[in-house]
């Protein structure tokens, strides 16, 4: 289980695959929000190894399968499998290329500002108990390290992209997210709680 994140922004508890598509924040910026993203290649398959080569650039998109990922450089933080196993892709003190052209609290470059972490799944059915688990265990962490994170500053890729994006989708669990992470006294500033 990850429980913290050294000084160079790697979780501990967390297998570790260097993505090659980030890039420094920008001077004096730290993760101030966290990004809730969904995704799983083939859509609705689990389990495979696509997710973690379209974040190494090692896909193969000359298939027919994914042609309209040809070109893409894509990232994020941190991917949750279905069985909670986490792997980090980008250090926290990195900018992860995950948000794309975005707006969140009235901001845009929200990579500059933002953790995204992505779940194996889709729109279309329930997360898994453990990667609930997974998730709070980053958030806690992320929360303890980077105090600008709270519990009223996450987010979904559809919050922060209308109709660009949808995920997480329906079926993420927003109350329960949140309430894990209040019930466990992290993230609350003087007003919450």
């Amino acid at each position: 289980m990850v429980d913290a994140i050294d000084a160079q922004g790697w979780l501990h508890g967390a297998q570790r695959k260097a993505s090659p598509n980030c890039d420094a924040r920008p001077c004096g910026m730290a993760a101030e929000v966290i990004i809730i993203h969904a995704i799983s290649l083939p859509e609705g398959h689990y389990g495979g190894t696509d997710v973690e080569q379209l974040f190494m650039n090692t896909l193969d998109v000359g298939t027919q399968r994914y042609p309209d990922l040809r070109g893409l450089r894509v990232s994020a933080h941190v991917f949750i499998r279905r069985n909670g196993e986490v792997v980090q892709f980008v250090s926290f003190e990195d900018r992860a290329w995950h948000a794309g052209v975005s707006r969140c609290e009235g901001r845009e470059r929200v990579n500059d500002f933002s953790v995204g972490i992505e779940l194996e799944g889709t729109d279309h059915e329930s997360f898994e108990d453990a990667q609930y688990q997974s998730l709070q265990a980053v958030s806690k962490a992320l929360m303890r390290r980077y105090p600008a994170i709270g519990a009223h500053r996450l987010y979904g890729h559809s919050e922060i992209a209308p109709g660009r994006k949808t995920d997480p989708g329906p079926y993420f669990d927003w109350a329960r997210y949140r309430n894990a992470l209040c019930s466990a006294g992290v993230g609350l500033s003087g007003k919450e709680g």
